[in-house]
């Protein structure tokens, strides 16, 4: 049987024209951003603005009222204590009357019950350097046989060196409260004659530290407990941030903190949790809405160094770890979606988009911890569109 040219001709022609037409209307592949399910470490923080303030702030006020004498001290100036701060000449000659020797009496007993306050602060401070003292003495036995993380004992060596800066600061709190004490008890001495000169009373430094702002510099009539300057040690610097109190029930005492945006080009600090206050207070925002607040305090840690041009009432940004792993499977917060009432992806197979479940746990706004569902390596589609359905083809975007 003899086949004709023309028959073959068109038959050719009919092929072409239909994978032509095939191509022509098969559904062209969306372009898609791809990531890929990796595993590492992963942390979850909070984070609020905060401002750093002195530990310790004494607001020396006027024991009595009357001619404030001009103050030489400027802001800035460094003092120790038992340094005259100020000079009052009494309004009343007799300074001492009724009222106002009770009134120092209540001083005097008032600054006794603080430095008891003190005194047992230190026999507390003591019982958690002890106690940090055999907790680091037995993780590092522990380490040394290999049988704890060297997390756990860069751990327990912090503790130890917060639990001897705290003694340390109590230390230092008995003997200011030792001052203010004597300086009360000094407030009761009688003068010894009528002449105005020795009715001067004198103003003395309750401990050494440097003059943070002065209320009143000038020679001017002063009432009695009226503030004359605040007196502070700027190097002592803690930093407290006002957090929602949804964030702050997820913060614990001794989490690991940065200190972040204190200053340009400039790497985050480092800090721990000392106190989550338990007392909220309410605030309403720049927006007017409002919010109920918990004061979270932290202190810094490493070297005073790396904070010195820090000062009182300077502006940060708090970033506290609340949950942290060294090895957790995690995909990219941008390449989920909700399926209904679950949470999924499209995984890439084959050059096609796979809708696929997954459970999710953590989530710190960049990753999210991946429960079941995935598997290390796997390419998934980020930003997904609503034109991407399950077996739809998808290529990656410039490849």
């Amino acid at each position: 049987m003899k086949i004709k040219f023309r028959t073959v001709f068109w038959a050719t022609a009919s092929i072409i024209v239909a994978i032509l037409l095939v191509v022509a209307f098969r559904p062209q592949a969306i372009p898609i951003d791809v990531a890929e399910v990796t595993r590492g470490e992963m942390s979850v923080t909070v984070r609020d603005e905060g401002r750093t303030r002195v530990r310790n702030e004494y607001v020396i006020s006027a024991p009595v009222g009357g001619q404030l004498l001009r103050i030489e001290y400027k802001p800035g100036a460094e003092v120790n204590a038992g340094d005259v701060l100020a000079r009052i000449l009494p309004s009343d000659p007799s300074l001492l009357d009724v009222r106002s020797r009770a009134e120092l009496q209540a001083s005097v007993r008032s600054a006794q019950a603080a430095l008891a306050l003190a005194r047992a602060e230190v026999e507390r401070a003591e019982a958690q350097l002890d106690f940090a003292i055999m907790e680091a003495e037995r993780v590092g036995m522990l380490r040394s046989q290999d049988l704890a993380s060297m997390d756990a004992f860069d751990r327990a060596e912090l503790q130890l060196r917060v639990a001897e800066t705290n003694l340390e600061s109590e230390f230092e709190n008995t003997h200011v409260r030792e001052a203010e004490l004597s300086a009360a008890e000094a407030r009761l001495v009688a003068p010894a004659s009528e002449s105005s000169d020795e009715f001067v009373v004198t103003v003395t430094a309750p401990t050494s530290g440097r003059i943070m702002s002065v209320a009143q510099e000038s020679q001017s009539v002063i009432s009695g407990g009226a503030e004359i300057m605040i007196l502070a040690d700027p190097e002592d610097l803690e930093v407290v941030a006002e957090f929602l109190s949804t964030d702050a029930v997820e913060v614990q005492t001794g989490a690991f903190t940065f200190i972040e945006n204190w200053a340009r080009n400039r790497s985050p600090l480092r800090g721990q949790v000392r106190l989550v206050e338990p007392y909220g207070f309410l605030k309403i925002s720049a927006l007017g809405v409002e919010e109920q607040r918990v004061n979270v305090v932290v202190d810094f840690v490493g070297s005073p160094e790396d904070w010195s041009t820090l000062g009182h009432g300077y502006r940060v940004e708090v970033a506290i770890v609340t949950w942290e792993e060294s090895d957790v499977l995690q995909v990219p917060v941008a390449a989920l979606f909700r399926d209904g009432e679950r949470w999924a992806v499209y995984r890439i197979e084959n050059s096609e988009a796979r809708l696929t479940h997954v459970e999710i746990g953590q989530e710190n706004g960049r990753n999210a911890e991946v429960l079941s569902g995935l598997e290390e390596g796997q390419g998934i589609v980020l930003y997904p569109g609503e034109q991407l359905a399950d077996g739809v083809r998808v290529a990656e975007r410039g490849g």
